[in-house]
């Protein structure tokens, strides 16, 4: 009897991880829905019916309208644009100077303990809080808030990239590269950032996950984006005072952020997975 052969390809990748494929398509789905917005049979997120309000889900308005009149499957369907942005862009920030900080702190070892003491203090701080502090100090908007969540994200990505760092500099190709005279700029540059990446785009995923629920955390208690904005979070916001009778207005956005966030983790778990040569599964 033969042995079976592992499937190569694209599709064999998949199915070996099949965590990558959920949440890669479920993530491809909520982002076409949010670039698409406007050809879903949308109407304007922000236009009141005052005659309309609070209408429970029918064809005229599939996930009913809210109490000024706004249809509420619009606003559900542009908020994920606001969540995608401030996920996708306090992981894109956050990775690139926790990255930075982490090769400095790691390979220098006289700045490691000023860095890390700076990271530490800002650790000790709850990240919803920290952003919350960070917020009360500017005016609400998209822009802020990515970079108040940044703020609070960076000491994360930092303290990993630390470790492998750590772990890395004592390799046998790093004291080589050292005793030949080999400048430290190029010795992260060569071999200590390539072997990082890999870690870090791991956790960038969970930092993506964690952005768009302390958006959403910091928009439902006003601290977030405008409430002009359609955010899933203001949706929220706006719907818990009529919880009780009229529930789908904070039913449906809450729905999309968790499986938005879902996929999100899914994706991270299967890269995790298959980029940690420690589990995987080969033959």
């Amino acid at each position: 009897m033969q042995p079976k052969t592992a499937r190569k390809g694209f599709i064999g990748y998949i199915m070996r991880h099949p965590n990558i494929g959920i949440g890669g398509f479920l993530l491809l789905l909520i982002v076409a829905v949010a670039v698409f917005a406007p050809f879903l049979w949308t109407k304007d997120p922000t236009a009141l019916a005052p005659v309309m309000r609070t209408r429970n889900p029918s064809a005229a308005a599939w996930f009913g309208t809210d109490m000024l009149g706004r249809d509420v499957y619009s606003r559900v369907v542009y908020g994920a644009r606001v969540s995608l942005i401030v996920g996708f862009g306090v992981a894109f920030f956050a990775s690139i100077i926790g990255l930075a900080i982490g090769l400095v702190s790691g390979f220098v070892r006289w700045a490691d303990s000023i860095i890390m003491r700076i990271m530490d203090g800002l650790m000790s701080i709850p990240s919803i809080l920290l952003a919350i502090a960070l917020m009360a100090l500017t005016r609400g908007s998209v822009g802020n808030v990515i970079l108040a969540i940044t703020v609070a994200e960076i000491p994360r990505v930092a303290r990993l990239v630390r470790g492998v760092v750590l772990s890395l500099r004592e390799q046998p190709y790093v004291d080589a590269a050292i005793a030949s005279g080999t400048r430290t700029p190029v010795i992260i540059w060569r071999h200590i950032l390539p072997n990082t990446l890999a870690p870090m785009t791991v956790q960038a995923t969970y930092i993506c996950g964690a952005a768009m629920l302390i958006e959403a955390g910091l928009s439902f208690i006003g601290a977030g984006t405008p409430p002009i904005i359609p955010s899933w979070g203001n949706i929220m916001a706006e719907g818990r005072a009529l919880w009780q009778v009229k529930p789908y207005i904070v039913f449906f956005p809450a729905i999309f952020l968790s499986i938005t966030v879902l996929a999100v983790n899914l994706l991270g778990d299967g890269l995790r997975d298959s980029l940690d040569p420690r589990m995987a599964k080969r033959v």
